[in-house]
């Protein structure tokens, strides 16, 4: 009979639990927090940005309450497998290599990327050769940096920060990231040294289809929530409402 009841009560806890997944408990996000405008930490600990307010945008529309993580970027993917969060929504592009790991929504934006030079800058687009150009580990960028400025000295660093500081001070002749990451920086104080070069046509194969809200492998319904979600958002303007706070463009794009 303790058996019996054993096993009922781990049989109910788990249809709970199961509930719980589909229903109204707390989802917990993950982001980088060091990605303006998509996510950032502010000097008093707020998490802000797009990323932010489209996140919270989907838990209400969800009807779920959402907490967020903050993790570096180089181990998001890992935290989310070991089960620290249960979804990155942290501009994270959409890729065939990391749909080995993860498995992910519909995209929510798509911005093209870019490249960014000092204002004394005399290279051109693609001139790169013997030059050193920074960009953000593990990212799409990073990648396409690595795959087509083979003759370039292609410097990696774990925040976008950085690369921005060694491109003002000096140390970088390029940096390529999102153009809307670049753009934000160089309207700021700390990058008035700098200025838009040019942007790169996306390349499906690197690049991906946007960025889009990642979760564990398996996780089928949390996805379709998601999808929901965003479609929904899209529909009732909630999402150009938040978009507009940020660019003057449709970020969600073609």
């Amino acid at each position: 009979m303790k058996k019996i009841l054993a096993l009922a009560a781990i049989a109910a806890f788990s249809l709970a639990a199961g509930s719980a997944q589909a229903g109204s408990h707390t989802l917990k996000i993950g982001t980088e927090g060091a990605y303006p405008p998509f996510n950032n930490l502010t000097a008093d600990g707020k998490l802000v940005g797009f990323d932010i307010d489209i996140a919270k945008a989907l838990c209400a529309e969800m009807k779920v309450e959402c907490t967020f993580v903050t993790q570096d970027w180089d181990g998001i993917i890992p935290a989310l497998q070991a089960g620290k969060f249960d979804a990155i929504i942290a501009s994270m592009s959409i890729t065939d290599e990391r749909k080995k790991k993860v498995d992910f929504t519909d995209k929510y934006y798509n911005t093209p990327p870019a490249v960014a030079v000092r204002k004394d800058s005399d290279l051109t687009m693609g001139n790169f050769a013997d030059k050193a150009i920074g960009a953000q580990a593990s990212t799409t960028h990073s990648n396409y940096a690595e795959a087509t400025w083979t003759d370039a000295d292609v410097r990696l660093y774990p925040t976008a920060d950085e690369y921005k500081l060694d491109l003002s001070n000096g140390r970088l002749d390029a940096v390529v990231d999102d153009v809307t990451v670049l753009q934000e920086w160089i309207e700021s104080d700390d990058g008035a040294c700098c200025k838009i070069l040019g942007t790169i046509k996306p390349v499906p194969e690197i690049h991906g289809l946007g960025a889009g809200i990642a979760v564990r492998k398996g996780e089928t319904e949390l996805t379709e929530k998601f999808n929901a979600a965003i479609q929904a958002i899209r529909a009732n303007g909630t999402y150009k409402t938040i978009n507009d706070k940020y660019f003057t463009f449709d970020a969600y794009g073609g």
